[in-house]
């Protein structure tokens, strides 16, 4: 969702802008524009559309310039079109913006009693006409900004260009992320330190209320109190960890990454036999005084934690409720003594998750995230955090974010099953061997079998609806695989708890319609072999996910339940995949859907 790149320095800024915003791509958009600094003022060259678009627009109307902002738009407030594409201009101010001003258009009102007349649709314009009138009065960037920042509601991080600074970039941020770079050449700004990695691996997360102004040759933080320098840092990251390395499809490279990712997640805290996250600053204690666990999040990662949940109550016997972040606040559910909050968000700027967490910070419960990127929002206002070192995710729908965050939640049931006493050392030892080693291979294992899956594929291509069947775990799985499915082909897919068919949905299906059936809990397939027979039977045409014998059956290893999880996992994600890629569908960017949704 909407992207920001910037760079002040030395050099022609144009193509950085340019390849920035390419990396941003990833984030789904519908627009894009550049604003650079040149001789002649600031010039602002914007386009609905790819940036492709856009880079013809540049070829047709060449620039050069030293000081420049980049943005990909995440339509919000207007249609996406050229004129509601960032950047804005009011008066001597240029700017872009992730997020929403909650309260624009009693801002938009107020402005215009004093004579300024929006030309977008956009609550940005608005944002950009209250810096500039405030520009206007005070003559200053640094007051300029803060005082119109104090008077708007909502989430912002802003890049923005004053017309008579020259060589400088001002950013501020509240509730959206923004980075701040530096290199030999310049200082750059972005909304992603993977818009950075081409360019540098210094990098500084700009915190709440902040105020940057960045030169070539400096980058000053002021935090309304005083000014300081940046305490810079360095990603672990690279440029190259953030390119295909080789495969058609960033989606498919993360999906055949999912075996080190898994490893990476495990290893650190399974340097012993059993369960150690004292290297995330959490001792067994924590895990003794809990007696009730409730799981926020969205999307995929809430479907992580229903997984997690089974795995967490079977193992650790800790009751668990799964709550989707956008409801959490409106309708929180009642906590008792010894709940603690447990948060899931791949790249740990989720605005509904983020605001769960304060949520749950105010009603003083303690919290505890699983996230993916360093240094975010969600990571640094938790109690404690989880990293699960999976790298950059590229692809809006996610395969090893999902994967990684279902293999901290069944590390956490182990130790927490451990520390309570509900598991033996033997047991714990078992289970752990078992999620280090069975799941990466299951999940290997599943990979080598791409071209077995891609047949299944071609008899889903062409059907409007698709159903997916499971019971207990596998109806967890289910959700997951049906998410995938109609994210990324477009078809429509929906997950039922499969006992659940024959109260209504039994009568969606007719001749031909495709059920795809998870059955990889022995205890549970027989119930479930019942339900494939009734939709069978009124002409289904059944695809079975199955760690049972039997044929028409993508077979799944069997080894374990954390090896049968994840080689099924890897089965339906390789599904959607090639499904996607048989209907000709943009696989890594598909329509309407951004890969950090960090406005509520």
């Amino acid at each position: 969702m909407c992207g920001i790149i910037g760079y002040t320095g030395r050099e022609n800024g144009i193509p950085k802008i340019v390849r920035g915003l390419s990396v941003l791509e990833y984030r789904g958009y519908d627009s894009a524009g550049i604003a650079a600094r040149t001789e002649s003022g600031t010039e602002i060259i914007k386009c609905r559309g790819r940036i492709g678009t856009l880079c013809e627009r540049l070829a047709e109307t060449p620039i050069s310039s030293q000081t420049a902002i980049g943005h990909t738009r995440w339509a919000t407030h207007g249609v996406p079109s050229d004129v509601n594409a960032h950047p804005h201009r009011a008066g001597r101010v240029t700017l872009v913006h992730n997020g929403i001003i909650e309260n624009y258009s009693e801002l938009c009102e107020e402005l215009s009693g004093r004579g300024w007349r929006a030309v977008s649709e956009t609550d940005t314009e608005v944002a950009a006409a209250l810096i500039a009138e405030e520009y206007e009065r005070t003559d200053s960037p640094l007051i300029s900004i803060r005082n119109a920042c104090s008077r708007m509601v909502g989430s912002y991080a802003f890049a923005i260009i004053f017309e008579d600074v020259q060589g400088v970039i001002f950013a501020v941020r509240r509730g959206s992320p923004l980075l701040i770079g530096r290199s030999t050449d310049g200082s750059y700004l972005a909304s992603d330190m993977t818009a950075l990695l081409p360019f540098t691996r210094q990098y500084y997360p700009l915190a709440e209320g902040e105020i940057a102004c960045l030169s070539a040759d400096e980058i000053e933080i002021n935090n309304g109190a005083i000014s300081h320098s940046p305490t810079w840092q360095v990603s672990a990251l690279t440029a190259e960890s953030a390119q295909k390395g080789g495969y058609s499809h960033f989606m498919l490279k993360e999906i055949f990454e999912q075996p080190e990712a898994l490893r990476k997640v495990l290893s650190p805290r399974l340097r012993t036999p059993l369960p150690d996250f004292s290297g995330d600053s959490i001792e067994p204690d924590f895990w003794r005084g809990i007696t009730s666990f409730q799981i926020v999040a969205c999307g995929s990662a809430t479907h992580a934690g229903m997984v997690g949940a089974h795995f967490i109550e079977r193992y650790a016997r800790i009751p668990v409720t799964v709550h989707t972040a956008s409801e959490y606040r409106y309708s929180p559910p009642l906590a008792a003594e010894g709940t603690a909050v447990l948060l899931i968000s791949q790249s740990g700027e989720t605005a509904d998750t983020l605001a769960a967490l304060r949520y749950a910070r105010s009603q003083g419960l303690p919290t505890l995230a699983i996230v993916n990127a360093v240094e975010t929002s969600i990571a640094r206002e938790a109690d404690r955090r989880i990293y699960t070192y999976a790298g950059p995710e590229i692809a809006v729908a996610t395969t090893k974010g999902y994967a990684t965050q279902v293999a901290a939640l069944a590390l956490i049931a182990i130790a927490a099953g451990l520390a309570r006493g509900a598991l033996s050392a033997s047991a714990g030892e078992t289970l752990s061997n078992s999620l280090l080693h069975s799941a990466p291979d299951a999940i290997t294992e599943m990979l080598t079998r791409r071209g077995e899956i891609a047949s299944f594929a071609q008899r889903l291509k062409s059907h409007a609806h698709v159903f997916f069947i499971g019971r207990g775990l596998d109806y967890s799985l289910a959700l997951e695989a049906a998410l995938k499915l109609k994210e990324i082909s477009y078809i429509h897919a929906e997950a039922y708890a499969a006992g659940e068919l024959k109260h209504g949905t039994i009568s969606l299906i007719e001749q031909g319609t495709p059920v795809a059936a998870i059955t990889t809990l022995p205890a549970l397939s027989a119930k479930t072999e019942s339900n494939i027979r009734e939709v069978a039977s009124r002409g289904a045409d059944v695809i079975r996910i199955s760690a049972d014998e039997s044929e028409n059956a993508i077979r799944v290893a069997n080894g374990s339940e954390f090896a049968a999880f994840f080689s099924a996992m890897t089965a339906c994600q390789l599904l959607a995949f090639e499904t996607a890629l048989a209907r000709g569908c943009d696989i890594d960017k598909p329509r309407n859907l951004a890969k950090s949704v960090t406005v509520e």
